[in-house]
């Protein structure tokens, strides 16, 4: 690996109704694609129902392989939420109230016209050197423990929050802390006026590519083709993306409205404005 150092992850799912089959874990999946974008090697994966003593076995024993581990979920208000104990145990160290994430929880309650309980309070408490990361879509906080090289992270077991909270924050910390291989960028170019098949037809070559990869998802109103590229270098990242970019606007010529963060509406009344 011409000197780069691969990071190795595990990742330990937490929650007694996985393992008794009530809801399925879809977390491990959706991070596995992000570690394979981000070169990050996946070696173990582990679920561990709700028993503090249990999980902390678990993040020790992944800790001694690993350079990070994720956890899922355990993370609620309640009492009986075991991950942030179990990460105190892991490491030896105390539980500790962070005001400044009380601070934050508070707010959000407030802003959605709640009053915080003594209950909430408990989610300001974590191990004494963890780091919160700000959850913008829920109140469980996230936090990440950063020794002796090596990351253990805590996210969410909601997937909508643990997929925000990793997309914003969680990459750009692995970024910092680790020399990851790859610089990864997407390009979204929005399509209209064609329909899903023909598009896939059109450029069905271009989505057999292996870097960049070129994928569809389809919209009510409108299809997008997602170009994403990945490189050590970001010049050379740019420079893949836009070669494919050019090679697609040449095959459609008319179909393309815009990209990345441009909506058709944003078109539509640009145009009615002009």
């Amino acid at each position: 690996h011409n000197g780069v150092q691969v990071t190795t992850a595990e990742i330990i799912t937490i929650g007694t109704e996985i393992l008794l089959g009530g809801i399925q874990d879809t977390n491990t999946a959706w991070l596995a694609r992000q570690f394979r974008q981000l070169g990050i090697d996946l070696y173990r994966v582990t679920t561990v129902g709700d028993n503090t003593l249990r999980i902390a076995d678990t993040i020790r024993e992944s800790l001694s392989r690993a350079d990070v581990v994720f956890t899922t979920g355990g993370l609620g208000p309640t009492i009986d939420d075991p991950t942030r104990n179990a990460v105190a145990i892991s490491l030896n160290s105390e539980i500790v109230f962070h005001p400044e994430l009380w601070k934050q929880i508070n707010d959000r309650f407030l802003r959605r016209g709640i009053v915080p309980s003594e209950n909430n309070r408990k989610q300001a408490c974590l191990p004494a050197s963890a780091v919160a990361i700000e959850n913008p879509v829920g109140t469980a906080p996230a936090f990440y423990v950063f020794e002796n090289s090596k990351m253990i992270i805590c996210l969410p077991g909601v997937p909508a929050e643990m997929e925000t909270i990793f997309t914003k924050s969680v990459i750009p910390l692995l970024q910092q802390k680790f020399t990851l291989e790859k610089i990864i960028k997407s390009k979204i170019l929005h399509t209209s006026g064609i329909g899903e098949s023909v598009l896939d037809n059109l450029i069905s070559d271009l989505e057999l590519l292996e870097n960049p990869t070129v994928g569809l998802s389809a919209h009510p109103a409108s299809v997008d083709i997602r170009i994403t590229a990945k490189n050590s270098n970001e010049q050379t990242v740019d420079q893949m993306i836009e070669l494919i970019e050019r090679e697609v606007r040449q095959r459609l010529p008319d179909a393309i409205f815009g990209s990345d963060e441009t909506s058709l509406q944003q078109v539509i009344t640009s145009l009615a404005e002009a």
